[in-house]
Order: C-alpha cells, then sequence, then structure tokens
C-alpha cells in the first residue's frame, strides 16, 4: 500500500522543530538587555541544536525511501563570555563600575529569527502542496 502522508509527517516534525527555533531566538531577543537573571548573573544565550532521525519501518521495501524526522536535540546556553560594559550608574555594577550583559548580538538572533521563519513557511508549503496532490489522486481514484 502507497504512503501518501509520508512525506507530510517528516515535515510536520520540521515544522515543530523551527518553531522551537523561533521561540528560542525571540527569549533571546527578549533577554538581550536583562542586566542580572534571578541567580546574580547575566542570561546567557541559548542555542537550538537539531537532530535528524531516519524513521525505518521493518519490512520496508529496500528502495523505498524512509522518511527522516527533524527533532530537536537539546537547547544549550552558549559558552561565549557576557559583555562588558562602563557604566558606574548602574546599581548592576561592579565596584569598579564595570556592568556585565547578556552575550546576545541582536543582528544574529534576526538573522536566525528570519531564517527560522522562512524555513517555516516552506515546510507550511510542503504540506500544502501535499495536501492538493493527495487529493488530485483520490480524484482519479473516484473517477475509474
Amino acid at each position: 500500500m502507497i504512503n501518501l502522508l509520508a512525506g507530510v509527517q517528516s515535515t510536520t516534525s520540521a515544522l515543530t522543530a523551527e518553531r522551537v527555533r523561533i521561540d528560542v531566538a525571540s527569549e533571546n531577543i527578549a533577554n538581550a538587555n536583562v542586566g542580572r537573571h534571578l541567580d546574580g548573573k547575566p542570561y546567557q544565550r541559548k542555542v537550538v541544536h537539531f537532530d535528524s532521525v531516519l524513521n525505518a519501518q521493518p519490512g520496508a521495501h529496500p528502495f523505498e525511501p524512509s522518511p527522516q524526522a527533524l527533532t530537536v536535540a537539546r537547547v544549550d546556553r552558549d559558552l561565549r563570555p557576557p559583555r562588558v560594559v562602563y557604566n558606574p550608574s548602574d546599581p548592576a555594577a561592579d565596584a569598579q563600575g564595570w556592568v556585565a550583559l547578556p552575550n546576545i548580538n541582536i543582528h544574529e538572533e534576526m538573522v536566525d529569527l528570519i531564517a527560522a521563519s522562512r524555513a517555516y513557511e516552506a515546510n507550511l508549503a510542503v504540506v500544502k502542496l501535499s495536501r492538493h496532490l493527495t487529493q488530485q489522486t483520490l480524484a482519479l481514484g473516484r473517477r475509474t
């Protein structure tokens, strides 16, 4: 039997993974100017790591491609040191007047956010096209 929705399964996992990437980039942007976090340290940028999983089904035809699922392997903290600026009037400043700010580059985060948004849109277009092709295939079956 032909699985008409095999491509949609891998695309759905990619949509979920890209949504996580968008959420993390948004969180990084929102915390770009937070002086100190609850632990007393500046906010650390978060980075999403993806993992591709081959969904090979037992007994599947060896020449039939198996769909791949894109999953979020982990969300880690960026190990880059915080930005340090001189601002003695800031309440978070140390005795010499230096303030540690998050290691977030707004431009880098915006590029990541745009790339994730475009990937999400592309995967959504694949779902729509797959749905259309499935409807056309079923319509052909009804005519015969």
